[in-house]
């Protein structure tokens, strides 16, 4: 709660002294500068600090996509927030022009096939992971997936020792470019390209 006000202090967040057209436009432009910002997405609850008191951040987004309209960037709802990313037909440019190799996720197909797994399993723990590679899936992959923040821990298995499960993020949603789990391939299209992960 200290920490809340102290990020609020000079944050006016009704903006009484501006019209009602004048306000919610602020209020627009505070959600996008917060989501240009913002390498992951941002939850509703977290948008809100920005924003008056009776203000509807959902509706504030609904606007502000209109309004982003005809732009290269969009707002994509990635689990449960939301971020500013660049439109698919920009990619060509922008890899011809700006330096993008640190925003890669640069992973052996081993560590994509771990991460599909838990995508599809989770949550699960690494004696499940055993189970489906067939071998033990080392501390150090689960760290680096960890450390992306492509996974995380999940619900402890009810069993002698409660080992932890993991479940994919929300900056797992973004970077495959999911808005949920919903979106991930089917099985059998999977097994159709070859990439079953059972």
């Amino acid at each position: 709660m200290a920490r809340d006000k102290r990020e609020a202090q000079g944050l006016d967040r009704e903006l009484e002294d501006l019209s009602p057209e004048l306000r919610w436009r602020e209020w627009m432009q505070r959600i996008e500068a917060v989501l240009f910002a913002s390498a992951t997405p941002v939850a509703r609850d977290d948008l809100a600090r920005v924003v008056g008191q009776g203000a509807a951040v959902d509706l504030l987004i609904e606007d502000l996509v209109v309004d982003l309209e005809g732009r290269p960037y969009e707002i994509a709802q990635l689990g449960s927030g939301w971020m500013l990313r660049t439109k698919a037909a920009y990619a060509a440019a922008i890899r011809a022009a700006a330096d993008v190799s640190r925003q890669t996720l640069d992973l052996h197909d081993f560590d994509l096939a771990v991460l599909a797994a838990i995508a599809y399993h989770q949550p699960i723990s690494r004696d499940g992971l055993k189970d489906i590679f067939g071998r033990e899936i080392s501390r150090d992959l689960i760290g680096r997936l960890a450390e992306r923040d492509l996974i995380g821990t999940g619900p402890r298995e009810p069993r002698r020792g409660a080992p932890y499960t993991f479940v994919t993020t929300d900056v797992f949603l973004a970077a495959f470019g999911m808005e949920s789990l919903r979106d991930l391939p089917d099985q059998e299209g999977l097994d159709d390209a070859g990439l079953s992960t059972t």
